[in-house]
């Protein structure tokens, strides 16, 4: 099993001009290589092998950054081609512009010289070792497990201006068996509170977008009166400022949204042995036909199953996946009675004399479903 932690850099002068020269690198190196590929294909029908030391020669900048950054972009490259041959609907891999994320990636190396040990990544009480770099400052919040075996890292800098470090560990997985039935949960997604769980509790109605709204609104029409705001037009220095400005709200509300669901999936992880769940599409469920796409957003479950599930595996626990097309809504958890409901019926009359919550209903029946599977399983 893999895990990551997430620390936060704070790189001096010259290392933030070395991490800014290897976003750029690592942006060229695809661009070039995206566009070999397509032009041999074009010409030749034939798929292109190409490699990263070929354009340092044209291009000696290349040699200033991290070689290994470089070959991870050949590598996410090849696996973007992969993925479209799988499955069209993923999309042609496109060419990479400033403008996005900016990040890249790095592998830990291990080498033996003279009797010692020395490691290109290493974590230590305040800052962490990058290759190139050198130690940066870093808040190391958590230590990994002595038994864990540093794989790779990727360094990313954040819209707001903040440089992160997400170190990925690999790990023997522990499984328990589950012999208390009672510690088993079924959680239906909720639009008004996340989720509601086959106990009858409703996770949480925080909707931080909605509760920044206005002031992201007022930012953002400072930002749209400025020189720099229509296509074209150079950004002025006001322009970029007040663009940080809005950035850093948008992140701060992620910031909170993520918080709060590390707080809710911790509580669940540490309680129950066995989580079910629905197997949904949280991006086909936020369409403009029920006019919900912000409210789903704002409710972060996809990112909230995500927490769990990782949760559970690292306490050796369950984390079960329902089928999406399992009618839980329609099923009694009584009796089994089928009957079919409107989005307007938010009580499940059944005429074995159940009267429940639609929600409550649809959680337990998930519950039930989901102890099927692992017994099965």
């Amino acid at each position: 099993m893999y895990k990551a932690i997430k620390y936060r850099l704070y790189p001096n002068k010259e290392q933030r001009e070395l991490f800014a020269k290897t976003f750029g690198c690592c942006r060229k190196i695809w661009n070039l290589m995206l566009a070999d590929k397509i032009e041999h294909y074009e010409k030749t029908k034939e798929s292109l092998y190409v490699l990263t030391s070929s354009y340092k020669k044209d291009y000696p900048y290349l040699k200033e950054v991290d070689a290994n950054a470089l070959d991870y972009e050949k590598l996410f490259l090849e696996q973007a081609y992969k993925n479209f041959f799988r499955d069209k609907r993923v999309g042609f891999p496109k060419f990479k512009s400033a403008k996005e994320r900016k990040s890249y990636t790095t592998k830990n190396s291990i080498n033996k010289i003279k009797g010692k040990v020395y490691v290109t990544i290493d974590i230590k009480e305040n800052s962490i070792k990058l290759p190139k770099m050198g130690y940066v400052k870093a808040k190391i919040h958590r230590a990994p497990d002595e038994d864990w075996k540093l794989k790779h890292a990727t360094i990313s800098q954040e819209s707001d201006g903040k440089y992160y470090v997400a170190v990925v560990f690999e790990y023997e997985q522990k499984v328990k068996s589950v012999s208390n039935p009672s510690k088993v949960l079924g959680l239906d997604y909720k639009s008004d509170g996340l989720y509601m769980d086959s106990e009858g509790n409703i996770g949480n109605n925080h909707k931080y977008y909605r509760e920044a709204q206005k002031k992201l609104a007022k930012e953002q029409r400072k930002l749209s009166r400025m020189k720099g705001s229509k296509k074209g037009e150079t950004k002025s220095n006001n322009y970029l400022k007040q663009l940080k400005k809005v950035n850093k709200i948008h992140r701060h509300i992620a910031n909170q949204r993520l918080d709060n669901l590390h707080k809710i999936s911790t509580e669940i992880a540490n309680q129950y042995d066995v989580v079910c769940v629905e197997n949904l599409d949280m991006k086909a469920m936020a369409n403009k036909g029920f006019h919900n796409g912000k409210a789903t957003m704002d409710n972060g479950y996809g990112i909230f199953l995500n927490l769990l599930e990782y949760k559970l595996a690292d306490r050796g626990k369950y984390f079960i996946k329902v089928d999406k097309w399992y009618p839980s809504s329609q099923l009694c958890s009584n009796c089994g009675n089928k009957k079919k409901l409107t989005l307007l019926d938010r009580v499940y009359k059944c005429d074995c004399g159940v009267n429940i919550d639609r929600d409550l209903n649809a959680a337990i029946n998930i519950k039930n479903e989901g102890l099927k599977l692992l017994s099965v399983a």
